[in-house]
Formats: C-alpha cells, sequence, structure tokens
C-alpha cells in the first residue's frame, strides 16, 4: 500500500493540521495546569483530581455525545466543539492573570482551575467520537489504516510539541502567556476548520430513540470480541500505568531538573509513539496484530517499572521515550481495528465507548496515580502500576487465545474490493 495515500487527498491534509492544532493546544495546557496546580498545593492527590474532574463529565457524557454525533452533521459540530475549547482556554489565561493571588486566595484560584477543566471534558465527550467520525467521510474505506495511522501519528508529534514547549514556556514566558498560546492555536484550529466543508450525514435512522440508539451501540461493541478486546486491554493497560500524572512530583523532588526537564519528561513518551507511528506506515502492524497488541502492553509495563525506580534523570527519559514506541503500537493496532470493523452509522457511538474504556482511562489513571502516590508513596505507587499492567497482558494472553490470533488482513482486503 502507498505511505502517503491518506495525504493525497487535500481535506484530509486540513484534517491532520487542525487535528495537530487542537491536540497541540490540548495537551500544552494538561502540562500547564499541572505545573501551575501542583505549584499551587505541593499535593500529589491535586493532580489527580484534574484528571477525575476530567473524567466524571467525559464519560458521564460519552455515550449521549455519541448518539448526538451519529445524528449530526459532523464538520459543524467538530466547530462548536473547538469553540468550547477557546472559552475554556481564554479563562485559564485569565485565572492565570499575574496579581490575581492578591484579590483570590489559592483555592479560590484551585477551585475554578478544577471547574474549567471539569468544563473540558464535556468538550472532550463530543470531540473524540466527532473526529473519529469526520475521518471516515473525508477519505475512502481501501485507505483507513492509512489514514488512522497518519491521524495518530499526527496526535503524538503534536502530543510530543505540546508538552514540550509547555515546560519551556514556563520556565521562559510563565504559565500566564503560556494560557495565551494555548488560546491562539485554538484559533488557529478553528480557521483551518472552515476550510473543510459540511459533510453528509449517513446514518438512516435519523430521529432514532436515544435509549435505542445507545442500546444499539453498545450491543454492537460487546458483541464484537476483535474491538470490546482491545479497548478492555488497553483500558486496563492505561488505568494502572498512568505514571505520568506523576512527573510533575519525580521532575520537582526525585529528580530536580525543574520546568525545562518536566518537558523533556512529559515529551519523551510522545517522541516514541511518533517514531513507532511514522515507522508503521512503512510497515503496517495489521498482521498478527493480537500477538504485536499483547506483546506491546507487556512491553509497556516493564518500561513503566523501570521508570518508577529510576533516579537518574536521563534513564527515566530513555523508559519514557520507549514506553510511548509500544504504546504507540498499540493505539495504531486499535485505531485500526475500529476504523475496518465500525460501520459508518455507528462510528460516533463506537467512538464513544472508547473513550470511555480508554480515552478516559488516561484521566482515571490519573486519579488512581494521585491516589496511590498519596497512600503509598510516589514509587511505589509507579511501581504497582506497571506490574498491573504486566498481570493484564499476560492474563489476556492465556484467557483469550482467539485475541491472541487476530490477525487484520482479511478486513483490509475485504476494505479494497469496495
Amino acid at each position: 500500500m502507498d505511505p502517503y495515500a491518506a495525504l493525497r487527498y487535500k481535506e484530509f491534509n486540513i484534517f491532520l493540521l487542525v487535528r495537530f492544532a487542537m491536540v497541540f493546544a490540548w495537551s500544552m495546557q494538561f502540562i500547564v495546569i499541572e505545573w501551575q496546580v501542583y505549584s499551587l498545593t505541593k499535593d500529589p492527590l491535586s493532580l489527580g483530581i484534574i484528571g477525575l474532574m476530567e473524567v466524571i463529565p467525559a464519560v458521564g457524557m460519552a455515550l449521549f455525545a455519541g448518539h448526538v454525533v451519529d445524528q449530526r452533521e459532523k464538520r459543524n459540530l467538530l466547530v462548536t466543539c473547538i469553540m468550547g475549547f477557546s472559552v475554556i482556554s481564554l479563562g485559564l489565561f485569565l485565572l492565570s492573570w499575574p496579581g490575581l493571588e492578591d484579590s483570590w486566595s489559592s483555592k479560590q484560584i484551585l477551585y475554578s482551575i478544577y471547574a474549567l477543566v471539569f468544563m473540558g471534558g464535556l468538550v472532550r465527550s463530543f470531540l473524540g467520537p466527532t473526529i473519529f467520525s469526520l475521518i471516515a467521510l473525508i477519505v475512502p474505506k481501501k485507505i483507513y489504516p492509512n489514514a488512522a495511522t497518519w491521524s495518530s501519528s499526527t496526535w503524538q508529534l503534536a502530543s510530543v510539541l505540546g508538552p514540550a514547549l509547555a515546560g519551556f514556556s514556563i520556565s521562559w514566558i510563565g504559565v500566564h502567556w503560556s494560557m495565551c498560546v494555548i488560546f491562539m492555536f485554538s484559533l488557529i484550529a478553528l480557521l483551518f476548520l472552515f476550510q473543510i466543508p459540511k459533510k453528509p450525514i449517513l446514518n438512516p435512522k435519523i430521529g432514532e430513540p436515544v435509549m435505542q440508539s445507545l442500546k444499539d451501540g453498545l450491543k454492537f461493541v460487546f458483541g464484537n470480541k476483535a474491538i470490546f478486546g482491545a479497548l478492555t486491554l488497553d483500558m486496563i493497560a492505561v488505568l494502572f500505568g498512568g505514571a505520568v500524572a506523576l512527573l510533575p512530583i519525580y521532575a520537582q523532588d526525585i529528580l530536580h531538573v525543574g520546568s525545562e526537564g518536566f518537558g523533556i519528561l512529559r515529551a519523551a513518551p510522545a517522541v516514541g509513539a511518533s517514531l513507532t507511528m511514522l515507522g508503521s506506515t512503512r510497515f503496517p502492524l495489521h498482521r498478527q496484530a493480537g500477538k504485536k497488541l499483547l506483546w506491546a502492553v507487556f512491553a509497556f509495563g516493564v518500561c513503566i517499572i523501570v521508570f518508577g525506580v529510576s533516579e537518574f534523570f536521563w534513564l527515566s527519559v530513555v523508559a519514557l521515550f520507549l514506553s510511548g514506541a509500544v504504546d504507540g503500537v498499540s493505539m495504531i493496532i486499535r485505531q485500526t481495528i475500529l476504523q475496518l470493523k465500525t460501520p459508518d452509522n455507528m462510528r460516533g457511538r463506537v467512538a464513544s465507548v472508547n473513550s470511555i474504556f480508554v480515552g478516559s482511562s488516561n484521566e482515571l489513571g490519573a486519579f488512581e496515580s494521585g491516589l496511590a502516590a498519596k497512600l503509598l508513596g510516589t514509587v511505589t505507587a509507579v511501581v504497582f502500576g506497571g506490574c498491573m499492567t504486566l498481570l493484564t497482558a499476560g492474563t489476556t494472553a492465556l484467557v483469550s487465545p482467539t485475541f491472541r490470533r487476530l490477525d487484520l488482513q482479511k478486513d483490509i482486503d475485504e476494505h479494497e474490493k469496495d
């Protein structure tokens, strides 16, 4: 297959620019918030609460959001999501205004940040399913795997640059103007998005009752062994392997590397994942996908354990880099499974379930890591998470031989015939 097949479509290139700008802004914003909150509180649990504040609305609204996405026009829905994010980033910019602490207490600022993060969770519940559904309307079915790889690679590249710039930006221009940069990137995403025309609604059941729609979506996901297996495996691994939520503690109190070192640590996993994804455009991962996914999750757990016990900055960076590289394998395989095995009229609902299983497990993992660090200590919490990831991969390999034998070549051949 042509490794640049999806890039030959102009609208897809515009879509990638929109996705890059949004992921860059979102990932940078999360890092700046983490730094600001820990600087205000010096409490690891406060970092976990950031994730909890986002995951509650993201999970609570996910299924309803999937129903709405399947019923509505996708381009305009994405416009609404980006506008919502812009309002939130503007609010965070105002909350970081120099001198605000003279008139507001630390608790007032902290609770206001949590409130805006909660609003961001509402936006995110719609954003993921909308983006997933829009891709399928921009490129033909036969190049879905290639489009999914480039889309995921763009996500990872933005995830590299966002945290890296956040760390340096905090050092160079401070939290306040870093928030301004984030707001500007959201406006750039909005500007590019208007260059993509509206898309048709492919759902033949427009006006379907909400409960019936949700029931059909859940029934499809839980009935498809490949989708359900991939989502479950990734969810548990991310939930217990969420060491990145504790990086401010490692940067400030364990490795003593400051905000610039924090940016490097935060970017390392995304650098590894980006290289994996770029490589996969030439060396696809769809053959023996089940085995590759299981080995990737197992290796991820090993990397997290190494990071947890390391007291050397560059060893920690390497461990995080490798964790991102193997996590990139997991992400590509999962996204390929979803794109190949999801019918057009259910993309919003399936993507919403994916956001509950995988996307929101990042925030739940952040809360679990923060709570575990509070109870067990930071290093013990990270090592425990890595061990649970190893156990998950090993158990899945033993109890699910069907998933272990999963191969996606037949699905790709069928799509190429369409």
